[in-house]
């Protein structure tokens, strides 16, 4: 008869060695390596820079990290990246999950079509979707010939040109583009949710409201994990989309610290400043990103 393994043979995996594990994730890690964390280490070193891309560079110590702190142009985008989060990341999770939750529990009609309609513009080229936002958004645009056609024309305005709108504005154009995002997953999370649940909550008396949050919402929170990991990045990354729109402006009302890091790079020519704006991006995705996934899958065992 054949004795049970004990001590570290009884804790190793079976099949071939650890070792052999590793081989395999080498060529994806050397891949990784090569194209995400060399240059990352690159940008790091620039930071600590006063460089203007072609003359000698000089130590800066910790003066470009300092400074975003203590610049308020540079402290500002930061404080409209977490402003767009609520459009890119709160916005998109609660609609879809309301969404979700009607359409897993009223059948509708046409129901392939509706969600196709509002994943769409994740298959969108994000430059293609600033133009036409850009469009509908302009002074003489079709939002404000249709508030003028109902009679709110003291509404409409330059949306993407005022100090006070423009950041909302490009906001919801986040928030229509994630919004599918976050129905699909959820939809497809709510698919896995055995029906005997809903069954026992509604023999004990529950609705709509308390159904969903006894049954639908605590299933759903690996998916809920994902849409929020997700729609952060694409938030605190946005580049593409406020450069179509609005170039950072008016002013500096909807600069990013994606569009910063262009600016300085590119345009008045600190390096420096730029690679410590994009190391602080990254180290605050991470931790934000990192936050999310604790608070909502929780700790595992």
């Amino acid at each position: 008869m054949r004795s049970e393994p004990t001590g570290k043979a009884a804790r190793r995996a079976p099949g071939e060695p650890r070792a052999i594990g590793y081989l395999y994730v080498l060529p994806a890690l050397a891949v990784y390596g090569l194209f995400l964390l060399y240059p990352f280490g690159q940008a790091v070193g620039l930071s600590f820079l006063h460089w203007d891309g072609l003359t000698r560079a000089t130590s800066a110590g910790l003066d470009n990290y300092t400074s975003l702190l203590t610049d308020p142009t540079l402290r500002a985008p930061f404080a409209h990246a977490l402003v767009l989060l609520v459009f890119y990341a709160a916005l998109p999770v609660v609609i879809g999950l309301l969404l979700a939750a009607t359409m897993s529990r009223i059948r509708v009609r046409g129901l392939t079509f509706f969600r196709t309609v509002l994943f769409l513009p994740q298959v969108l080229a994000m430059v293609v979707v600033g133009v036409a936002w850009r469009s509908i958004l302009a002074p003489d645009g079709l939002l404000n010939d249709a508030l003028r056609t109902v009679g709110l024309g003291s509404l409409a305005r330059p949306w993407l040109g005022d100090d006070t709108w423009a950041l909302p504005a490009v906001g919801v154009v986040g928030t229509w583009v994630m919004t599918g995002l976050c129905m699909v997953l959820f939809l497809a999370g709510a698919q896995r949710v055995p029906r005997e649940l809903y069954e026992a909550a509604r023999l004990d008396g529950a609705g709509a409201v308390r159904e969903f949050f006894a049954v639908t919402l605590p299933a759903l929170r690996g998916e809920i994990a994902v849409a929020l990991t997700l729609t952060i990045i694409a938030g605190l990354r946005n580049f593409d989309l406020i450069y179509i729109t609005t170039g950072g402006g008016p002013g500096n009302a909807t600069s990013v610290p994606a569009y910063e890091v262009y600016h300085r790079a590119f345009e008045l020519n600190e390096v420096g400043s730029a690679a410590a704006i994009g190391v602080a991006l990254t180290v605050l995705i991470f931790a934000l990103t990192v936050t999310v996934s604790r608070l909502v899958e929780g700790r595992r065992t």
